[in-house]
């Protein structure tokens, strides 16, 4: 009996019928048993085992949580954030530097990666069975068009994150000079550093978004009451470029030590614009080097055409005639 239904599942799907219909009952089983898992009730035993530190945990993130936004995405959880303290502080971190501030972000992240993952997995094997010649393929293309769409959907989210911190943190550093630049001119003009900030932020906007959200999240901070020190201190950690921890450094240290402010604004601010022009001096210097491979294969063939073109015409006609 099972010789014929391997015999018939071979015909139907080709040599790989029978590993893709136990990878397609796997993924069943996986997916009905998710809502068991979810409907289950919670063993008062396993609550009996939790440390008080881990109550107290447990309960702080479903405070944190938005009940109203957030309450399809919080019935899945415990599926959709890691377990782990450090992991979801790690990632909630690399959201925050990539722009995204929402309290669901991080369960969003790993939804993404969830669907997208299974979506292009399943697309993958639809596309091995249906359009490719299955029964001839090799190992090597199974795994290329059935886990590759799988392994790219999963990565995706990760990919795209990355590049935008990296984005982020270059809008920033480019924009951070000439928001000291009006920060200076605005305490000098006799506003405080809360006012100076606000009115920064505003002037930015246009051209520096990213730039002009992080001043405005730290006057609304200030504003609430938070302490000034553990505000900018979270700023730089936001950030994550150099330049602004360097800043949020000397805004404490002047801070603590009662000297002026608009003297450090102004040191800070002419370091900041060196520094500027010391990254534009070192871009212009790597110009002429990553120019040099584009010229020579853009001019060199043409040249060689040109040049050496009519010669092995002349010799290919030459041939002919001798013949």
């Amino acid at each position: 009996m099972i010789d014929q239904l391997n015999t018939m599942i071979t015909d139907a799907l080709g040599p790989a019928g029978p590993l893709l219909v136990v990878a397609g009952l796997a993924a069943l089983l996986i997916l009905a048993a998710v809502p068991m898992f979810m409907r289950a009730k919670p063993d008062p035993l396993d609550k009996l085992k939790q440390t008080g530190q881990q109550r107290l945990d447990a309960d702080t993130r479903a405070v944190l949580r938005d009940k109203k936004r957030n309450e399809k995405l919080n019935k899945y959880a415990q599926f959709l954030e890691p377990q782990d303290e450090q992991e979801l502080s790690d990632i909630r971190m690399k959201l925050l530097q990539a722009g995204y501030r929402s309290k669901d972000a991080v369960q969003l992240y790993y939804f993404a990666q969830f669907a997208l993952g299974l979506g292009l997995l399943a697309a993958g094997v639809l596309y091995f069975l249906f359009v490719l010649d299955s029964a001839n393929a090799t190992t090597q293309q199974k795994l290329m068009y059935i886990l590759g769409p799988g392994a790219a959907g999963y990565l995706a989210p990760k990919y795209w994150i990355t590049k935008r911190v990296e984005k982020r943190k270059e809008e920033i550093q480019s924009g951070f000079p000439d928001a000291l630049d009006m920060m200076l001119v605005c305490v000098e003009a006799g506003q405080s550093m809360d006012q100076s900030i606000v009115r920064v932020a505003k002037e930015l906007r246009a051209s520096y978004p990213s730039l002009a959200d992080e001043f405005e999240i730290i006057a609304h901070e200030m504003k609430a009451g938070k302490d000034k020190t553990q505000v900018l201190s979270d700023m730089s950690e936001r950030c994550g470029v150099q330049d602004v921890s360097s800043f949020v450094t000397v805004l404490n240290q002047a801070q603590t030590f009662g000297t002026s402010i608009s003297d450090a604004l102004r040191v800070y601010a002419s370091e900041m614009r060196d520094k500027r022009v010391m990254r534009a001096e070192e871009k212009a210097n790597q110009l002429p080097t990553k120019m040099t491979l584009t010229t020579m294969m853009l001019t060199v063939p043409p040249l060689l055409i040109i040049l050496v073109g009519p010669s092995a015409v002349s010799i290919t006609e030459m041939g002919s005639i001798g013949q």
